[in-house]
């Protein structure tokens, strides 16, 4: 079976112009002694933005790959695609991330629900769950409220993983299973209750990115109690443990943190938790590349710092149809965006710092940085524009997402 490493780092590469670069932060970390592979993702709403292909991806993941002598394992994810998006991913993807937070909360047959709660006896009543202090209790009428709630997104979980196999043949892929884009977080309770629906219909995945209690934005910090998270998270790696055990999952299933970019706070809870455990972990850092070639570019000169002052005029102009898409994943205050005459003095070291995560800065804005974030068809717009300046500028350009990537991400998550 095409097997998952321990630590896999999902990276987005919106343009297709920075798979070395961020392939150096992988080599880098490799050389402090942590073996993290490259996941590089895309998903089928950002090619449809940009007016991509999958197999684009590929194309560049191969050619860092080859270039730099990678000898580790690497993937390219079908990033959150669904039944009716799937086909276009089969021919260029080994990793496939199965998003049904759309069919969560859907009603369930009763007779499946009945079905499921017959074949799980195991579930009812009180759970001692290694790792956990508190036993978790679940009488009938809870439990009876998870499956109905779930099933019908296990089940849609279960029709896309069945149709990929058919296609590409057992052993020949990676899944993963993706909860995180609903309203409310999965309890522990609820996390063992699909791990056991995704046993039961055969979901061999081998990550899951359910939703964590507080606000994962795109491209900024986690908001939120750090202490809750902590909790839940340790919680979650037990129960994986435990549904591996009981309900014969693959042994490397492992946690997922999905818009993981940025969330520098909750960083070291998740090392210290994975050390504690021997645990794995996906984590998926996505549009954070894209910002990175901004910034590269404001450093470029005035070329380049035109060209974003432009972007960022359009996206004003366009905002309510650019973040959309993505409201459950930002949070913007209007207030504090400057308007376009403003910016329209700003020189590249200005907008550089803006645009760059790092909080304590005092000209950092992160309502600039996470409106940019979700422009990137703006750019994708102007086309060979566009990437004639991101190879004019490559080597400023790859410095700074190699440095995003290595410094402000891997260091922080695998080597404290």
């Amino acid at each position: 079976m095409l097997r998952l490493s321990r630590f896999s780092f999902g990276v987005g590469d919106r343009f297709a112009h920075q798979a070395s670069s961020q392939l150096r932060a992988f080599e880098k970390i490799r050389a402090q002694g942590i073996e993290v592979v490259p996941v590089w993702n895309k998903s089928n709403r950002e090619h449809s933005f940009i007016g991509s292909e999958p197999s684009s991806v590929r194309a560049a993941a191969e050619q860092a790959v080859r270039e730099s002598g990678w000898s580790l394992p690497w993937h390219t994810d079908a990033d959150h695609i669904r039944l009716e998006t799937v086909d276009r991913f089969l021919g260029s993807s080994d990793f496939f991330t199965i998003d049904v937070a759309d069919s969560i909360g859907k009603q369930a047959p009763s007779d499946d629900v009945h079905r499921f709660l017959k074949h799980h006896p195991e579930l009812f009543g009180t759970l001692h769950i290694k790792g956990i202090e508190e036993s978790i209790f679940l009488s009938g009428d809870a439990l009876e409220e998870i499956a109905s709630k779930y099933l019908m997104a296990v089940q849609e979980a279960g029709r896309i993983f069945r149709y990929i196999e058919h296609k590409l043949g057992s052993g020949n892929f990676i899944a993963e299973v993706s909860m995180d884009e609903t309203d409310l977080p999965q309890t522990p309770q609820e996390l063992l209750v699909i791990l056991a629906a995704l046993a039961d219909e055969g979901v061999a995945l081998q990550t899951i990115a359910p939703k964590f209690t507080g606000r994962f934005n795109k491209g900024v910090d986690y908001v939120g109690d750090l202490d809750q998270f902590a909790k839940e998270f340790h919680e979650d790696l037990c129960v994986l443990a435990h549904a591996i055990e009981r309900y014969g999952l693959p042994s490397n299933l492992k946690l997922s943190v999905h818009s993981g970019s940025d969330k520098f706070s909750i960083y070291p809870i998740i090392r210290q938790a994975l050390a504690k455990s021997g645990a794995g972990l996906h984590i998926k850092t996505a549009g954070t590349t894209w910002l990175e070639e901004l910034i590269g570019l404001s450093e470029s000169g005035d070329e380049g710092v035109a060209f974003v002052r432009e972007i960022y005029a359009l996206a004003l102009e366009q905002i309510g149809a650019l973040t959309e898409p993505y409201a459950s994943v930002i949070d913007i205050r209007m207030s504090e965006l400057p308007d376009a005459t403003e910016v329209a003095s700003w020189d590249g070291p200005r907008w550089a710092n803006t645009l760059r995560h790092i909080p304590s800065h005092p000209q950092y804005n992160s309502n600039v940085r996470q409106l940019l974030h979700v422009s990137f068809k703006l750019a994708a717009k102007k086309g060979t524009r566009y990437t004639d300046l991101l190879k004019k500028h490559s080597d400023v350009i790859g410095q700074n997402v190699f440095d995003n990537l290595y410094t402000r991400h891997m260091k922080p998550l695998f080597l404290g």
